[in-house]
């Protein structure tokens, strides 16, 4: 498998140190609101990833953090009228809600930075230890131009942030480039810990650091984000990392680019801006999320409901295609594959090798979701005169094989058909035997009503939902 690598600005072999566990941090939201269709690209990439690992034999522990200190938390917090914690508590649990509609897997371990606050305040002590920070009036800033390899992830030059860099009146750093690692409490509503510095917080670049090396250790696989923290987030985040332990923080960078929405860039000022719980007001969960995969990672996608209606045509396919499967592999003839149906099952096996090779190809998913295309127009031109039970469960088992790694067609609705349906079900078949047209139609319009057609077919009676 190959991955582009930010650091480097090149597609890499992916070598994990551990093929037994391969150690991946991804950079969490802020809880202070419900996350929006920006912030969905990397939850459901990063997810993909991770799944796609697994699916090619490697073990992930996989860590993603919460923000729940931030100025934008207290804010809210304010004009709810509860507490920063009841802030971070409530939107966190928003957070498994929508991640779960988009079948995100929860992370191996999703740290909090109110949980951690004992390691950070340890290490921003080490790094004033280690001449890397410096505290003034309770503050406490991180010497950048001390660290050298600075700017080396975003391509930034530190003459270049110098001169863009402005000191502003009252401002006590010793360099305008310097960035705090903890901030002293302005106020007495703020929420605040102790810290040898006096009463504060900590910064929003120092947490990610702490996090990554308590719960993965001094050096990880694979570092990932939006493509918007590069720059200053995770460049501090190795400035910080490296100075207090010495060594390579990540071996891979990875980062997802824009939504467009309309084909501007989506911004709060503008107006564009949409969250996940708001789209899923109009598309489920598995349709947001195969828009989401949609695209190359790497490369912009736009967001309209145009393209949502594509991804939710597409979708659509996959369900059909699926549903399809399953009754002829219950319903269909006995016996082997034929030999026709034996050539057909070459084309199936070629789908999932090319599936495989666009996602070892920086993981592909765009590529990925037309392989498995390929594999239901393949199946269904085979299966046009029906089908053996054993092809259609060879389709069936390997379309849900290559969607499981997409996290694609895991509907949470039962789709098992209860007595009451079954009864339905034999009633109308009785009815049309007997020529009841009146009372077969009333069937038909009560499993209508409950988004239920009845297909008959030479197999039997196929259940269809819409």
């Amino acid at each position: 498998m190959k991955i582009y690598n930010t650091m480097r600005r090149r597609k890499e072999e992916f070598v994990p140190m551990d093929p037994n566990e391969v150690k991946i941090y991804v950079c969490g939201p802020t809880v202070y609101n419900y996350f929006h269709i920006g912030n969905a690209r990397p939850f459901v990439v990063f997810d993909t990833l991770r799944r796609y690992l697994e699916y090619r034999g490697m073990p992930v522990k996989f860590v993603q953090n919460f923000t729940d200190v931030d100025d934008k938390i207290i804010k809210r917090a304010k004009e709810e009228g509860i507490s920063a914690f009841e802030v971070g508590d409530k939107y966190i649990a928003e957070y498994y809600k929508d991640a779960a509609a988009l079948n995100v897997k929860k992370a191996s371990v999703h740290p909090r930075v109110t949980e951690n606050m004992n390691e950070i305040i340890a290490f921003v002590q080490a790094l004033i230890d280690k001449g890397y920070a410096y505290e003034v009036n309770g503050d406490v800033y991180y010497r950048t131009r001390k660290f050298l390899p600075y700017g080396n992830l975003s391509g930034q030059n530190i003459d270049d942030l110098e001169a863009g860099a402005r000191i502003e009146v009252g401002d006590v750093k010793e360099d305008p480039l310097d960035f705090a690692l903890w901030k002293a409490r302005k106020e007495e509503s703020e929420i605040a810990w102790e810290s040898p510095w006096g009463l504060g917080r900590p910064g929003w670049h120092i947490e990610c650091s702490v996090m990554s090396t308590k719960y993965l250790g001094d050096t990880i696989d694979i570092h990932a984000g939006g493509e918007d923290l590069m720059f200053p987030h995770h460049e501090n985040e190795i400035a910080q990392t490296e100075a207090r332990t010495g060594k390579k923080f990540s071996n891979y960078w990875m980062h997802n680019a824009y939504i467009m929405i309309d084909n501007e860039k989506m911004s709060k000022s503008k107006g564009n801006f949409f969250t996940v719980r708001d789209i899923l007001k109009e598309y489920d969960g598995e349709t947001i999320r195969f828009f989401l995969l949609s695209g190359q990672y790497r490369s912009p996608i736009n967001f309209s409901r145009e393209l949502m209606d594509a991804a939710k045509n597409g979708l659509e396919r996959m369900r059909t295609a699926r549903d399809n499967f399953r009754f002829l592999s219950e319903n269909g003839k006995d016996g082997p594959l034929t030999e026709a149906e034996e050539e057909a099952a070459k084309k199936l096996d070629a789908s999932k090798e090319k599936f495989i090779a666009v996602m070892d190809d920086d993981l592909n998913t765009a590529d990925a979701e037309a392989a498995i295309f390929e594999l239901i127009r393949d199946a269904n031109t085979a299966m046009k005169d029906g089908a053996t039970k054993s092809f259609a469960k060879k389709a069936l088992d390997l379309l849900l094989e290559l969607s499981d790694v997409l996290g694609l067609l895991e509907d949470k609705e039962d789709d098992a058909v209860d007595a009451e349906l079954q009864a339905l079900i034999d009633e109308r078949q009785a009815a049309r035997k007997a020529k009841n047209w009146a009372r077969a139609d009333e069937i038909r319009d009560l499993l209508k009503a409950r988004g239920i057609t009845l297909k008959d077919t030479p197999q039997g009676v196929q259940i269809v939902r819409e």
